[in-house]
């Protein structure tokens, strides 16, 4: 479980012990975490998500300006920023969800927004962003993704090519197929995964790989004991 205390996101190990989750994003190279407020102003951002934002600006801008959001992350928080105000205005207690894949087609980042509406009002409500690499764990995911959706050894190399944003020419070129067999192996994916686009088939692996890294929840403080 992570939690915020005292104005430092922790984690509760096994031990009971309560470490900085910067100590523990260093032993692996898992989500970035970025939390703001509703007025955008930074609550806590560690250090793998400044990583990944350094990735996604030299992909969109050609240099790594540090501290700046990339273009396709920045829009994502107006979006809830504007969602939010809007829920303010007529109240109710419901999260508000983005998902998208950006960033290098070759290389994609998943990207999961969540806007936390406050019943006390807008200045209280809170944004929470997720980066992910996709291609981070592609093995470990698009084996269970072969087991969850009854994929065929075929139709899981086809998945680990589409991560890799190759065409259907250079995904037929590289299994030694024709085009058209592709295609038909991508329409069978997406009905197993009940997608109707690639990019949809893509959500759902990254989906996967984020049910595989350990769930973040955000509470006032540590339980009670």
């Amino acid at each position: 479980m992570v939690y915020c205390v005292q104005g430092r996101i922790m984690k509760e190990s096994s031990a009971a012990k309560w470490e900085p989750l910067d100590s523990i994003a260093d032993k692996r190279a898992g989500p970035g975490l970025l939390m703001l407020t509703a007025s955008m102003q930074t609550l806590y951002r560690d250090r793998r998500f400044s990583e990944l934002c350094s990735l996604l600006n030299r992909y969109y801008n050609g240099r790594a300006a540090r501290g700046v959001l990339p273009p396709a992350v920045a829009d994502v928080c107006a979006e809830i920023r504007q969602a939010l105000e809007k829920r303010a205005a007529a109240p109710g207690w419901e999260d508000i969800r983005i998902k998208r894949m950006i960033g290098d087609p070759a290389s994609p980042v998943f990207l999961y927004g969540l806007g936390v509406p406050d019943l006390n009002g807008f200045e209280h409500s809170r944004i929470l962003l997720i980066l992910e690499e996709v291609g981070q764990r592609v093995n470990s995911v698009t084996a269970h993704a072969k087991e969850l959706y009854r994929l065929t050894d075929r139709e899981v190399s086809v998945i680990k090519n589409l991560l890799k944003g190759w065409t259907n020419k250079q995904i037929a070129n590289e299994l030694g197929v024709t085009e058209q067999t592709v295609k038909e192996h991508i329409k069978h994916i997406m009905e197993k995964t009940k997608t109707t686009t690639r990019t949809g088939v893509l959500v759902q692996i990254a989906r996967l790989e984020l049910e595989q890294a350990n769930s973040v929840l955000i509470s006032d403080g540590p339980p009670s004991r």
